[in-house]
């Protein structure tokens, strides 16, 4: 079994002129009052992060790092336990080191809100290294590199917390797993400091973004506000439309032309031509030739020559700085496939 990698401690604290701390934690009431049993659900539809672009500000907001992995629930059930995606399929098998700490938690049933990340050698989350050790996109291997950062708790021996605020539902999280784990079931930590200073920390140390939770909020499936996320730099998942034919670059892309999300259209809105690696994009060139369209998904009236079109079931992970005045991403850099059904919300035009 591959040994996990060695989390350091507090990845965001590192070369601050002042420490920053995790926020204490305290020790659960073993005498809490008995309440009526809840029915236990098959599958709870995640609270998403709304995008800001800064960090709020006021007592009820408390922080954290944001992940860049699967986002996953963890069902712990009196006979089995389960590792449901965010679009609902089940990827137990998939995650063999997460199911066999889930099986170690002093819990009866418990559904754990979180995501599966792979740690590069400085503790950061890599999306990259994530998909590779799942085999790629579509694929099929089991990943014993990946651990679950968990952030919320949904469901606690025989009880539905979601109506709880959120404070409750980290308390009881903090008294499941074990302070400073560096087990495959690790708690992310809440983080008592300046949204504004953390973050500025955070990009820093090229960590992705934080996120922004209001501590009075109960937890509400979608994209509500409740939970925010601030980023470093902007990242987002856009459909491929097509790509420009190039026997210099790596599989032959020379860039993909890409669309968002604007009602119930797709609209162009660049490309991206750099962030390719050779073996994926040798990969990527195969699964888009299978996909060839004979007219694009969007509107196009730009200038590039030896473009190939394609039907638009393939959403890249793109970051950006910016957008141009006419709606094109700027300083684009592909960053991988989503999985379509789980992490591949197209980013929407207001």
């Amino acid at each position: 079994m591959t040994k996990l990698p060695r989390m350091p401690p507090r990845p965001l604290l590192r070369e601050a002129d002042t420490p920053i701390r995790s926020k204490p934690r305290r020790r659960r009431n073993p005498a809490q009052p008995q309440l009526p049993l809840d029915p236990m659900p098959s599958r709870i539809d995640p609270c998403l992060a709304l995008l800001k672009p800064r960090p709020p500000k006021g007592p009820q907001w408390v922080f954290e790092v944001k992940w860049d992995g699967y986002r996953l629930a963890v069902h712990i059930e009196t006979s089995r336990v389960r590792i449901v995606t965010r679009g609902g399929h089940d990827w137990t098998e998939r995650f063999p080191a997460i199911l066999a700490e889930a099986r170690r938690l002093p819990v009866s049933t418990a559904i754990l809100d979180g995501e599966a990340v792979v740690l590069d050698e400085r503790g950061r989350s890599d999306f990259g290294m994530l998909q590779q050790s799942l085999g790629g996109r579509g694929g099929k291997r089991t990943s014993r590199e990946a651990i679950f950062m968990a952030f919320d708790l949904l469901y606690f021996d025989g009880h539905d917390v979601t109506g709880t605020e959120l404070s409750s539902r980290r308390h009881l999280l903090e008294g499941l797993i074990p302070q400073a784990s560096e087990d495959a079931i690790r708690l992310s930590e809440e983080i008592e400091a300046d949204g504004e200073r953390l973050l500025r920390i955070a990009c820093e140390q090229h960590l992705e973004g934080i996120i922004a939770k209001d501590r009075n909020s109960r937890y509400r499936s979608g994209r509500l506000g409740d939970w925010l996320k601030i980023k470093c730099i902007q990242s987002d998942g856009f459909a491929i439309v097509g790509y420009q034919r190039s026997s210099a670059a790596f599989g032959n892309i020379g860039a993909l032309l890409l669309a968002a999300r604007q009602g119930e259209e797709l609209v162009y809105v660049g490309s991206v031509g750099t962030g390719f690696k050779a073996d994926e994009a040798m990969k990527l060139r195969t699964m888009m030739d299978k996909i060839k369209a004979a007219r694009p998904a969007v509107k196009y009236s730009g200038r590039r020559k030896n473009l190939i079109w394609i039907k638009p079931t393939l959403v890249a992970e793109v970051e950006y700085r910016a957008w141009t005045h006419d709606g094109k991403l700027r300083h684009a850099s592909y960053k991988g496939l989503r999985e379509m059904a789980d992490n591949a919300n197209l980013y929407e035009i207001a």
